[in-house]
């Protein structure tokens, strides 16, 4: 003799999402995200910075990539 299963009266989701984040799960990384945007700006604040600033390097490895 087989078992009845029991159903659920209403659906799993309700439509909408239902987890919260506190505040500080999305602070923290854009925390993180403006400290490093800011040593690249300026690496002459890093005391290990010598040559040119980062972002030049970056932004003329693209064109390099993006020039091909």
């Amino acid at each position: 003799m087989s078992a009845r299963t029991q159903t659920r009266p209403h659906p799993a989701t309700s439509g909408g999402v239902g987890i919260r984040l506190p505040w500080w799960a999305l602070a923290l990384p854009a925390l993180a995200f403006v400290a490093l945007l800011v040593l690249i700006s300026n690496p002459s604040n890093a005391h290990a910075a010598t040559g040119e600033p980062a972002i030049t390097q970056l932004l003329e490895h693209a064109q390099h990539l993006l020039g091909r």
